[in-house]
């Protein structure tokens, strides 16, 4: 009898997850708006690590799988496989995002691009032969980004403090849920084989390494002795132009709400203005 039970909870759980992964980060929302405050993605440029010292080991740890296997396996399948084989692969991989990004255009309110992305995913899957080749590209269908992190973000759901995960790299709270929920909306995860999800998720990551290779030592001489602030601050940047379209809110730096030199403040006692000199009169010609 209480065997019989365990798969039904079990179904239970699984059906539970997706629920409980959708509504934990929009009850952080709502809580976030209560108090009208935001966190790392504020407009005050402030940016949350409290686990710092957790993820600047764990972004070591990637540093160091980075450089010993996955770049030299990326750099053998470059050598290996031309230019033009790679792009397919990536427009493959691409094209599989496609209902991620439907999903969240839906979520976001976004109707008139969601359409352009489903004729997008649907031409591509079709006449592109599975997204290998990108005919919507020439028709006007020009591709977007949108994930449930970002669709949360949209909603005023704060960032949260900023985690770096083995092996996934740089994210926070709220886009961490995010990528649970990606989970389900992503073509691979339904593949009936173990072997064919595992063998699609490391040709994604080798080739997107290999598209990569290039910025590598322009990274590393950006980010300078400090790879890891770097890293940190540029994912929230590039969080913010997603979130806001490319037009992400201007950072308050203290001392911005002193008044201008082309003013007083509200409640200043303004300054009158210098008198105005008399004209001289002007000499008067002597009468003859």
């Amino acid at each position: 009898m209480t065997a019989a039970r365990r798969p039904s909870r079990l179904v239970a759980w699984r059906r539970l997850l997706p629920c409980a992964v959708l509504a934990f980060p929009l009850i952080l929302g709502g809580c976030a708006t209560i108090r009208g405050k935001q966190s790392s993605d504020s407009a005050d440029g402030s940016v949350s690590d409290p686990f710092e010292t957790y993820n600047r080991a764990v972004f070591k740890f990637n540093d160091q799988f980075d450089k010993f296997v996955l770049k030299p396996v990326a750099q053998g399948y470059s050598d290996v496989l031309p230019l033009p084989v790679r792009n397919s692969v990536t427009r493959f991989f691409n094209n599989l995002l496609a209902p991620t990004v439907i999903v969240n255009d839906l979520l976001q309110g976004k109707m008139e691009r969601s359409a352009s992305d489903t004729g997008r995913f649907v031409i591509n899957s079709t006449v592109g032969l599975v997204g290998l080749f990108d005919p919507a590209r020439r028709l006007g269908l020009r591709p977007h980004q949108a994930d449930f992190g970002m669709t949360l973000g949209v909603w005023g759901t704060p960032a949260g403090p900023y985690i770096v995960w083995p092996f996934l790299g740089p994210s926070d709270l709220r886009d961490s849920f995010g990528l649970v929920a990606d989970y389900y909306t992503y073509p691979v995860n339904y593949l009936n084989s173990g072997n064919e999800r595992w063998g699609l998720r490391i040709l994604n990551a080798v080739n997107t390494r290999a598209n990569l290779l290039g910025t590598t030592s322009v990274l590393e001489q950006a980010g300078g002795s400090n790879l890891y602030s770097f890293v940190r601050e540029a994912y929230f940047q590039q969080r913010l132009n997603l979130i806001y379209n490319g037009n992400p809110p201007q950072p308050n730096f203290p001392g911005d709400d002193f008044p201008d030199d082309s003013g007083a403040s509200d409640g200043a006692t303004a300054v009158p203005p210098a008198p105005t000199p008399a004209p001289i009169p002007a000499p008067r010609t002597p009468r003859h």
